[in-house]
């Protein structure tokens, strides 16, 4: 992998885009030409390589690629990545590009972070919604949840 959107170099290195746009402006951060015609900023990986907030091993190279490329099941799972590292904020990015997609297991994570406020704000509204609708498209761990959580209620009318 040689390049890298300025969105993944953002999630990459913990910064915002507008911050990596400053820095292409002043000079310090390298902006390539697109060459798949997508008009998207893109970023040598090697310039962003030693701040990347989490450990990266080769194979994860691949990953980062398909991510990128817009493939949910990677973005799903680069998301796990970070948040194995305690980086939420960045899990958060990849998990809702995922769940846009319809992507189950994707959106089970989301609904997971809104209900326990990992890396936002706590929302039990949006993290049932996302619970559920993970639940709707087939995620059996959510789907459990949904039916305990139907029973609790019946239980307790």
């Amino acid at each position: 992998m040689n390049i890298v959107s300025i969105a993944t170099a953002a999630s990459l290195i913990d910064q915002s885009e507008r911050t990596l746009r400053r820095r292409i402006v002043d000079g310090s951060l390298t902006r390539l030409e697109d060459e798949s015609g997508s008009n998207r900023t893109m970023i040598p990986f090697a310039a962003i390589k030693e701040q990347i907030v989490i450990p990266v091993v080769e194979e994860d190279l691949a990953l980062i690629a398909e991510a990128d490329a817009g493939r949910a099941e990677a973005q799903n799972d680069l998301a796990l990545l970070f948040l194995s590292h305690d980086k939420p904020r960045s899990a958060l990015y990849w998990l809702e590009l995922a769940a846009k997609q319809d992507y189950p297991d994707a959106m089970h994570w989301l609904g997971r972070c809104y209900l326990e406020g990992n890396g936002t704000l706590k929302d039990d509204n949006l993290g049932l919604m996302w619970l559920a609708k993970a639940a709707a498209h087939g995620h059996a761990i959510s789907q459990v949840q949904m039916e305990a959580m139907r029973n609790s209620f019946i239980t307790n009318k």
